[in-house]
């Protein structure tokens, strides 16, 4: 039977690739996937003890919640990220270093 500590486990793995590609990635794309997983696990946590604590819908609405937030947060970055090439012809996080006006 699959208990809280697997979703636990899945969900410590999945947080730590998305730390590892948000700190090792230098393309903005990238990056944006990495937050995305970190925003999966927390949503993941959340449905789990949701599901595995009182047995009410709390988990369930908060990880909607976060689903939405994860959702707007993308469609902003990704059109922060089409400005960016827009201006600069790079999607590369370090070369984009001046500010105009």
């Amino acid at each position: 039977m699959i208990t809280l500590q697997h979703f636990l486990m899945v969900a410590a793995i999945v947080f730590a690739l998305g730390l590892y590609t948000v700190v090792t990635r230098r393309n903005a794309l990238g990056i944006l996937l990495g937050t995305e997983l970190v925003l999966n696990a927390a949503a993941l946590n959340m449905v789990a003890f949701g599901t595995y604590g009182n047995k009410t819908i709390e988990g369930s609405i908060y990880a909607l919640f976060v689903i939405v937030l994860a959702a707007a947060e993308a469609a902003v970055a990704l059109a922060i990220g089409l400005m960016i090439f827009r201006n600069f012809h790079t999607i590369d996080a370090t070369s984009v270093d001046e500010m105009r006006g």
